[in-house]
């Protein structure tokens, strides 16, 4: 059985994606030492599969009575940013990648979620527009 992604996954992680090779771009440019890139690349694979791992809690959550969906969301919380400390702790410890550059990379979610209306309007594209604006179903 084929399984359809979520189109608001979807958008989140294309705007990390494209975050990331902006970023990218930004570092060729000016800094051309590997360290830089590939923290940022680390960066980029936790935003996303911090995107996925936040989806999946949420949908998780809302099929929970109240207070279980609760300590559910607010546990898998804690969990990703535990995991996100423990990541950027081994790369301060190992030198393999800049840690600061992993989390400018992982903040790509932030600036994901801030362009999704813009990334939502530019892949759906006009006709599909203007049925989600009559049908009353999205922006």
């Amino acid at each position: 059985m084929k399984r359809k992604i979520d189109p608001t996954l979807l958008e989140l992680w294309i705007g990390i994606l494209a975050y990331g090779i902006v970023f990218e771009l930004a570092l060729l440019l000016f800094a051309r030492n590997p360290a830089y890139s590939i923290g940022l690349w680390i960066g980029v694979f936790l935003a996303l599969a911090g995107a996925f791992h936040m989806w999946w809690s949420l949908n998780r959550g809302l099929e929970l009575p109240e207070k279980a969906a609760v300590k559910s969301v607010s546990t898998q919380n804690i969990i990703r940013y535990v995991m996100i400390a423990a990541a950027l702790a081994v790369l301060m410890c190992t030198n393999f990648a800049n840690p600061i550059f992993a989390f400018c990379g992982y903040m790509g979610m932030k600036v994901s979620a801030y362009l999704n209306p813009l990334i939502h309007r530019v892949r759906v594209g006009k006709e599909e527009r203007k049925e989600e604006i009559s049908d009353g179903t999205a922006l």
